[in-house]
């Protein structure tokens, strides 16, 4: 690019940052080329030879404050209002929601089909053995959806799984606990599926990490897609 100029911005952690903050420099009118880079944490861009309507520097870096990140030492005063940012981390937790639900639904599903479980002494050793089991297989599950989300978006594998744990671990470990809690609430702790409770832990599982992701979000910048 000729005639570069350039911003530095903390707070970008993978291509989802860099992609959302090349987005927003494009936007506007008057630029010819836009490239970020989360690992050099800057973003390098050049004007159309027209200098006429093209953004201030104030501008594009108004624009990716926005964003949740900092740029030269200023960023966004956090506050609990910004819509699109609920929107996005609410998409975030719909995807940590699923992953999660396909390794501990399957598992309790299995307990209830099986028999495997009936009959556990209530807070036995082996009783916790099964009861924490069903939580690390939804983790699993959903570390390996996050990841194939982050390939998908043009990320490698080992960058993908880094990603996925360190940015969602939180949000799944504390989903996990309020989906199972919730069961064993309804099973009066018998180590199965009850249908009926299902809509109730999804609904649980996705309310309890979500301001969790919007405060990592708003604050850092920080999610996973």
């Amino acid at each position: 690019m000729s005639q570069v100029n350039s911003i530095n911005i903390e707070g970008m952690t993978c291509d989802g940052c860099s992609n959302k903050v090349q987005f927003a420099i494009r936007n506007f009118s008057g630029i010819k080329a836009v490239e970020v880079s989360h690992e050099l944490g800057i973003a390098e861009f050049s004007y159309n030879d027209d200098s006429i309507g093209i953004p201030s520097r104030d501008k594009l870096v108004n624009a990716i404050i926005d964003l949740g990140y900092k740029v030269e030492g200023v960023s966004v005063k956090f506050n609990w209002r910004d819509k699109s940012v609920w929107r996005q981390s609410a998409h975030n937790t719909k995807w940590c929601l699923i992953g999660c639900s396909i390794g501990e639904f399957g598992t309790l599903a299995y307990y209830s089909i099986s028999g495997i479980t009936a009959g556990l002494e209530l807070y036995s050793r082996i009783w916790y053995f099964y009861a924490i089991l069903p939580l690390i297989n939804g983790l699993i599950t959903s570390i390996m959806l996050e990841t194939a989300i982050l390939i998908r978006g043009q990320m490698d594998f080992r960058n993908a799984l880094s990603t996925a744990l360190g940015m969602s671990f939180i949000s799944m470990l504390m989903m996990e606990i309020a989906m199972e809690i919730t069961d064993l609430l309804f099973t009066k702790g018998e180590l199965g599926l009850m249908p009926i409770a299902i809509p109730f832990m999804l609904i649980v599982g996705f309310l309890t990490p979500w301001p969790y992701n919007y405060w990592r979000l708003k604050k850092y910048g920080e999610a996973c897609h």
